[in-house]
């Protein structure tokens, strides 16, 4: 304790900044596993759309159906667009082995 009379420790300067490192090394860690989840979904969509087209033979009328209906369930998600969509599927295209668990920096 401070000999002033104060309540607060002589070390709580100290201890106050090892917890704002703390919260904030949570915060970058947890944008990081967001972001890996959200580029995983995205080439998930686009993979699976791929594989429709060539099994099925879909065109961008069904991709534009496709945005339209996951807007509709998911009105807070700004990804599913037409074009987001056609992005997505591009995404899997040029990377069709892609791996969710590469490193960020």
């Amino acid at each position: 304790m401070s000999t002033t009379g104060s309540l607060v420790p002589d070390d709580y300067a100290q201890f106050l900044t090892g917890l704002k490192g703390h919260v904030r090394s949570a915060r970058v860690q947890a944008q990081r596993i967001v972001n890996t989840a959200l580029i995983d979904l995205y080439w998930n969509i686009g993979n699976r759309i791929l594989a429709e087209q060539e099994r099925q033979g879909w065109g961008c009328s069904v991709i534009t159906r496709l945005a339209e209906d996951l807007r509709r369930e998911f009105p807070e998600m700004t990804g599913p667009s037409r074009s987001n969509m056609q992005y997505m599927r591009a995404f899997a295209a040029a990377w069709p082995d892609w791996d969710p668990n590469v490193p960020q920096t």
